[in-house]
């Protein structure tokens, strides 16, 4: 029982120093929207995890991050919509048979949640510009990423999901 609590702890943290570099590191953006594959080990950590520790991931990786990595002044907004992606992936894909449309649903979900409703609050208290402004960039690229996302958390998980899932076995 120990070896699997050490090993979930170690998963975890994989996938939060792995969020931190996708996000810091390979990742273009400016200051309305941001191109990275982020999503990807949230996504993961919510299906082998559950909500309540992907969404912990996710945030502790959004504070590291801005403690690391600056690029510019912290806003805690960010980190609760991280919270809440991992937290909403883990309710839509945790303890469930992954399939495209649960997929489809637990993107939009969070694009929907997260990306359109709190990160666009939050930049615009952020950047002082109107909500019209800031939107209807986001809404184009979020129209992209849904099914983009929605196609990479699917078959990353269908190709690579076991790895994750089968027990370790003790070799001497």
């Amino acid at each position: 029982m120990m070896h699997n609590k050490l090993r979930d702890i170690l998963l975890l943290g994989l996938f939060v120093a792995l969020e931190v570099i996708l996000t810091r590191f390979l990742s273009v953006e400016n200051s309305i929207v941001r191109i990275s594959f982020q999503f990807l080990p949230i996504a993961v950590s919510a299906i082998l995890f559950g909500p309540v520790m992907a969404g912990i991931g996710a945030a502790v990786a959004d504070v590291l991050g801005m403690m690391i990595f600056p690029k510019g002044a912290y806003f805690p907004g960010f980190t609760f919509s991280a919270f809440v992606s991992g937290f909403l992936y883990g309710v839509f894909l945790y303890k469930k048979k992954i399939t495209m449309l649960r997929t489809f649903a637990a993107v939009l979900t969070v694009i929907v949640t997260c990306s359109l409703v709190l990160n666009t609050i939050w930049l615009i208290i952020l950047t002082q510009k109107g909500a019209y402004a800031i939107i209807s960039a986001r809404l184009v690229t979020n129209a992209i990423f849904l099914p983009v996302h929605t196609f990479v958390i699917y078959f990353v998980w269908k190709y690579v999901g076991s790895m994750f899932t089968r027990p370790l076995t003790h070799q001497n």
